[in-house]
């Protein structure tokens, strides 16, 4: 019973995210399974594991970018609304979702470098992207990696590394403590996958605020007032980011773009269409 309870913890947790190709017109998939559409998905050979993919809508691309032990279907409200007017591609990352990979290792920069490579293979130059929780790390490292793939980013309840100064403390605490309790249970395939997603929050992302000086695109950094990502350290990373704007949400957590779908996507939406603007002097009064 203890097993199965730690199993459940671990599943709850991920999901929650704390942790020239063709594409699919959204309005022929309106009852598709984002995540398991036939007709949408498809796999690419990507750096030793094969990634699953789906692409929707036309015109400029966008990447989405799931959290830890998520999928493409954290992104329902997310895919119809932007597929029509953009050429949405989201992927299911590393040893996560229909991507199976049995390496025993995991890192986010392992991660961005196959968003990179994705991106190559589907013929993308450059695309703006939306990453959640450790996909908004994800695409940090994109930008930060791979500059000229991304032209304008917007993350929401990313951090910077993991410690009770960026994550919660009772929260941070409790991962370590699964994490631990995981390393004494029989180690089945399902258990190193488990293993490998808690690693990347215990002991990653360690990426340091003058990293961040090296992403050029502008930048929305987004983050709930209650966040399991301490506001404040969502505001280090926007003041981090040399053409940045800060957005942190009222009475909302993590899920920014679940609990507040409509008002997410539309600010996004607006931040993709308007051209980055820097306000000194006087123009700090508007």
């Amino acid at each position: 019973m203890k097993k199965k309870l730690l199993f459940y913890l671990c599943s709850m947790l991920c999901a929650q995210g704390v942790f020239a190709q063709s594409s699919l017109p959204i309005t022929s998939s309106a009852n598709a399974l984002f995540g398991n559409n036939a007709k949408a998905g498809k796999y690419a050979d990507i750096r030793g594991f094969k990634m699953y993919y789906e692409v929707y809508g036309t015109g400029k691309p966008l990447l989405l970018i799931h959290g830890n032990g998520g999928s493409i279907e954290n992104f329902k409200n997310q895919i119809p609304y932007f597929a029509k007017s953009y050429k949405v591609i989201v992927a299911d990352s590393r040893a996560q979702g229909k991507s199976t990979d049995a390496s025993d290792s995991l890192s986010y920069e392992m991660m961005a470098d196959d968003l990179n490579e994705l991106l190559n293979k589907l013929h993308v130059d450059s695309c703006n992207v939306i990453g959640w929780s450790d996909g908004g790390i994800d695409g940090l490292l994109l930008a930060t990696r791979h500059p000229e793939k991304v032209k304008k980013l917007a993350i929401t309840g990313a951090n910077l590394w993991p410690d009770t100064t960026a994550v919660e403390a009772s929260l941070f605490n409790w991962i370590v403590s699964v994490n631990d309790s995981l390393a004494k249970v029989q180690q089945t395939a399902s258990v190193k996958v488990q293993k490998k997603l808690l690693n990347l929050m215990v002991f990653n992302p360690n990426i340091k605020t003058a990293d961040l000086k090296n992403v050029k695109c502008p930048t929305l950094v987004i983050g709930g007032d209650h966040d399991v990502i301490l506001p404040r350290h969502t505001m280090i990373i926007a003041e981090s980011i040399p053409k940045s704007y800060l957005w942190i949400l009222p009475n909302s957590g993590h899920s920014t773009l679940v609990v507040y779908k409509n008002i997410f996507n539309q600010v996004v939406r607006d931040f993709f269409k308007a051209p980055y603007r820097t306000q000194k002097g006087m123009a700090q009064l508007e």
